[in-house]
């Protein structure tokens, strides 16, 4: 891999609701030791760091017909999980659809950084990591997976989810030791 320029990192709902609460799972909680490791370093560098958060409104937002209520905006379940110790530095962009650019301020913020190579972490590879990575590549930037800090349900889903990736959108999948070695 090639030194990594005018890159950021996108964190994608690691959020207590999504790792401890209404939809934590196993999965989400063995990913958090990579995940600090990558936003430390990658902060080491330089490198910015973007919270892209589900920050519902209750009773209204669709998602949560399908996935019953979670991540509600202003609630503890919906505040970045304190292991990854979310720095006055970082950014946060919250989202109300499993796509971190739909209808929110992502796009502009990564253009007023210089960004063109997105590094998607977060949960879940098969759904908003997709869907976030879905329209970072329509807008033209491209997609890196940190493969040691993403995951999804099940190892069907994460499996099954970086594959579309990689086939869709080129996005190649890294481990943490040679993405820190990029920066």
């Amino acid at each position: 891999m090639n030194k990594l320029e005018n890159v950021a990192v996108i964190v994608v709902d690691m959020l207590n609701d999504f790792v401890t609460g209404a939809l934590g799972c196993d999965r989400a909680k063995a990913i958090v030791p990579a995940t600090a490791e990558l936003l430390d370093a990658a902060r080491k560098a330089g490198v910015p760091v973007i919270f892209s958060n589900d920050a519902h409104i209750a009773g209204i937002d669709r998602e949560l017909k399908l996935w019953g209520d979670h991540a509600i905006a202003g609630t503890k379940g919906a505040e970045v999980i304190p292991e990854l110790k979310l720095s006055d530095k970082d950014y946060v962009v919250p989202k109300r659809r499993y796509s971190g650019f739909f209808q929110t301020d992502l796009d502009i913020l990564l253009k007023e950084l210089g960004v063109k190579t997105v590094i998607m972490t977060g949960l879940h590879a098969h759904m908003c990591v997709r869907h976030t990575s879905a329209d970072a590549y329509c807008l033209g930037y491209d997609v890196i997976v940190a493969k040691e800090a993403t995951d999804s349900f099940t190892q069907e889903d994460y499996e099954n989810g970086l594959a579309y990736l990689k086939t869709c959108y080129g996005a190649d999948a890294y481990t943490n030791e040679e993405l820190i070695a990029a920066f």
